[in-house]
């Protein structure tokens, strides 16, 4: 476990002479070696006591109850919540990162990791309790600051892993990064529930008549989340983003919906557009690339997506004519650190210094610093329609979670979608599953929970007791 380690400085650069004969005479070769020291020495003590301490999971009806009748006590209620949570949850995973093999630890990417997490536990575990608005205000300002200084979180972590992955087995660094990620998810889920609250708080409509708010959002919760709404939004989004990144003359699938078209459940809007539309954006991907291959001018086959609601479960099946998935690929769709592309992943990993970009954002700023449309304006009417009822006022602007990997250009493969999505769908109690017909096509399985009354799905220490 690393637990004690040199003084921490950000690189330190070796030079080696070496002579080198050339026709002509001896010369001198100069190699440059950069090395990233470890993260440095600090008291075990105060973490060992947040360790000792377990999360209290929590549940979408839990979120939407608590939130729905909005009161000063109320607040400060959720703000000591989170600051005892926040905590909490980064003491284990920095736990979980001392248990790494040193040398992995040492990784560049993993260790700025460490710091990060570290820097975050001690400013949050340091906050003296809530009891006024002014206090949760400056705490609100402490966490959103936490938020936007982790948007490079990801990025790291995955190419850190990808250049550990013979430093360790593959089974166990998975296991380590959807331990992190889950853990991810959740503490920006009770961070930015508490936000919204506060802003919802502080505005002049949270006392309006509670019957009123029934289609809307409670925090981060749309309460009536309906799936066909999704599904075309998500759909709009992800042809337009294709038409980019394809050419607007290329011929697209359309997607037809069939099914119980009216079910709706409880859900975090940017957890379940980022994993449809990583699902539609594969099945198109899959297609375009297919009639490239095969020559085909003719209108591809449509994605059909089909909506089943069950008792306590609405489940969505995304099937695609897109060829499947070829047979060197299908055993590491999971993986976050094996595959025959890392180095193209990796390579393109360095392109994605941050990931913050929502669907719901108006404008998402591409690299040239351009902006590309808003996704709204990819909308049909009536469904532009429905989105403004929402009235959502955060829905544009509010960044979160691991989202703008919904964002990004088709052809920008960081091999993070699918593993990506399954673990947002096991965080609420979900499912995410695929069946690949080679040479046809793939049909995605999604479960969601339809009743919103299973807790988060949390990994704790004793998982990771094994890696």
């Amino acid at each position: 476990m690393l637990r004690s380690c040199s003084q921490n400085r950000p690189r330190t650069v070796g030079l080696t002479l070496t002579p080198r004969s050339r026709a002509g005479g001896n010369k001198l070769q100069c190699s440059v070696r950069q090395v990233h020291n470890p993260p440095p020495w600090r008291p075990a003590y105060s973490l060992d006591q947040w360790v000792a301490k377990e999360a209290r999971p929590i549940s979408l009806r839990q979120l939407m109850v608590f939130g729905r009748t909005l009161t000063e006590a109320r607040l400060i209620s959720s703000a000591n919540y989170v600051r005892t949570e926040l905590p909490t949850r980064l003491a284990h995973r920095i736990r979980d990162m001392q248990t790494l093999p040193y040398v992995v630890v040492t990784n560049p990417h993993i260790s700025q990791v460490y710091e990060l997490y570290y820097k975050a536990f001690e400013s949050l575990r340091k906050v003296p309790e809530i009891k006024t608005l002014d206090d949760n205000g400056r705490f609100c300002e402490k966490v959103s600051h936490t938020l936007h200084e982790h948007l490079t979180v990801i990025p790291k972590l995955a190419m850190g892993v990808l250049e550990c992955r013979n430093l360790m087995r593959p089974e166990d660094m998975d296991k380590f990064m959807n331990t992190i990620l889950r853990s991810r998810i959740s503490r920006r889920v009770i961070a930015e529930q508490h936000l919204a609250l506060t802003e919802t708080f502080h505005s002049p409509y949270h006392f309006q008549d509670a019957q009123s708010r029934e289609a809307e959002f409670v925090g981060e919760v749309l309460v009536k989340c309906n799936a066909k709404e999704v599904v075309t939004r998500c759909g709009h989004e992800v042809a337009a983003l294709a038409s980019t990144a394809y050419g607007p003359f290329t011929k697209l699938p359309a997607i037809n919906l069939s099914g119980h078209l009216t079910a709706t459940f409880p859900y975090i809007l940017s957890h379940i557009e980022y994993i449809i539309g990583e699902l539609l954006r594969n099945s198109i991907q899959a297609i375009v690339e297919k009639q490239k291959i095969t020559g085909y001018k003719g209108q591809p086959a449509p994605i059909e997506v089909t909506i089943c609601e069950a008792q306590q479960h609405v489940i969505i099946r995304v099937s695609d004519q897109g060829g499947g998935i070829p047979r060197d690929i299908l055993p590491h769709i999971w993986s976050f650190s094996k595959g025959p592309r890392s180095h193209e992943l990796l390579e393109n990993l360095e392109k994605v210094p941050k990931m913050a970009a929502t669907l719901q954002e108006l404008k998402n700023h591409n690299p040239e610093g351009t902006s590309s449309p808003s996704p709204h304006s990819a909308l049909d009417p009536v469904t532009h329609a429905a989105a403004e009822k929402l009235g959502h006022h955060n829905a544009a602007v509010h960044e979160s979670s691991l989202a703008s990997l919904s964002s990004r250009p088709p052809n920008l493969r960081l091999g993070m979608g699918l593993p990506l999505s399954r673990v947002y769908a096991e965080y609420w109690a979900g499912s995410l599953e695929l069946h690949s017909l080679e040479g046809y096509g793939v049909d995605a399985f999604l479960q969601i929970s339809k009743l919103g009354n299973k807790n988060e799905q949390l990994t704790m220490r004793a998982s990771m007791d094994a890696v």
